[in-house]
């Protein structure tokens, strides 16, 4: 499924298309990995309506894969044909910038990005250089592991980020494909802290409360005590806004988010500095991944049974995924399955 412009899918509801392209060829150090499902992320919406847009077109999107090593390229050692890995959003960086040599390579700026730079995962055939595939967990099923490698990966790193400490409160404002994972991840690695979510909708608030928040309220609520935290994952602005107000003194707003949309830009006109930025409340925002954040959290959700709640769509419903997932439908994440393959555990 190809994309080969950028649009609004509010007037192009189906801004993919089915096309017919070459079987890859892995280079030197590379793999050819028979996709078997792909996850379906909101960075797609960011590419396709031009928050993030491809350097060139057309371009296969997708960078939540799940697959097995088809081949591999000269030089390549580390993978066997037949092999399990993940493809995350880290296609590749330098190595050698100050970013690359100090564990930052989320910064590079020869950062590749699976899916926008170079072809992903929406296919049945994709390459990416062998350092940056992901061994496998073993007993995970493909479509459940898909998830973890963005959606999963993103709130490690936001989690991290956050400086939560056990016992301290966090809210989550935003209740996708990653908020339901770090939900978990909280309840696992901080057993002392509540966990206080904010999201639009009625079905995701009751699947917060469901997966273990201590209270849910619609994003403009005020949550029953000031938190230590806060990780936005929406790609509103209304909710950052919101979060603040919610935030005690020396609190910490981590905005999970490639980009923002207009549409609600004028709600950053309702700041008010005493109460949303004073007191030395913090915000940071969360670039990219590194190989290292993907890893930990798959030992991490490996360790401790953490698991996505998956719908799952054919690769030819590309559009429909995204266009539930532009509206907020369902719960937890989406993926597509590339053919009938891979329907068994990695």
């Amino acid at each position: 499924m190809v994309l080969t412009s950028c649009c609004d899918m509010a007037h192009t509801p189906e801004p993919l298309r089915p096309m017919e392209l070459p079987q890859p060829v892995p280079g030197p150090g590379e793999l050819l990995v028979r996709v078997e499902v792909c996850g379906v992320c909101h960075t797609e919406l960011d590419e396709i309506e031009g928050r993030t847009p491809p350097p060139r077109f057309p371009v296969i999107p997708g960078h939540q894969v799940v697959g097995r090593v088809a081949a591999t390229g000269p030089g390549a050692h580390l993978f066997a044909p037949g092999d399990a890995v993940g493809i995350a959003w880290i296609f590749q960086a330098c190595g050698s910038c100050d970013f690359c040599r100090s564990g930052r390579e989320n910064l590079c700026p020869a950062f590749v990005a699976t899916g926008r730079d170079v072809n992903g995962g929406y296919a049945e055939y994709v390459t990416v250089p062998e350092a940056f595939a992901h061994a496998l967990p073993p007993g995970l099923k493909a479509a459940a592991v898909a998830p973890m490698l963005c959606a999963g990966a993103i709130g490690y790193r936001s989690l991290q980020l956050s400086g939560l400490m056990d016992g301290q409160d966090l809210g989550l404002t935003g209740f996708g494909a990653s908020a339901h994972l770090v939900l978990p991840m909280v309840r696992h690695r901080f057993p002392a802290s509540r966990v206080f979510v904010f999201a639009r909708s009625a079905a995701q608030r009751a699947f917060a409360l469901e997966l273990g928040a201590s209270w849910a309220g619609p994003t403009e609520a005020e949550a029953p005590v000031q938190l230590h935290a806060v990780i936005d994952t929406t790609p509103a602005w209304t909710p950052v806004v919101e979060a603040l107000k919610n935030l005690q003194p020396g609190g910490r707003l981590v905005i999970n988010a490639i980009g923002k949309q207009e549409a609600d830009k004028a709600a950053l006109l309702g700041l008010d500095y005493p109460r949303d930025l004073w007191r030395e409340k913090q915000i940071r925002s969360v670039a990219n991944v590194t190989r290292a954040d993907v890893r930990e959290f798959l030992a991490l959700a490996a360790a401790a049974g953490i698991r996505p709640e998956v719908k799952e769509f054919p690769l030819a419903e590309a559009n429909r995924a995204l266009q539930e997932l532009r509206r907020g439908q369902g719960r937890g994440a989406k993926v597509l399955r590339i053919g009938a393959q891979g329907r068994g555990s990695c």
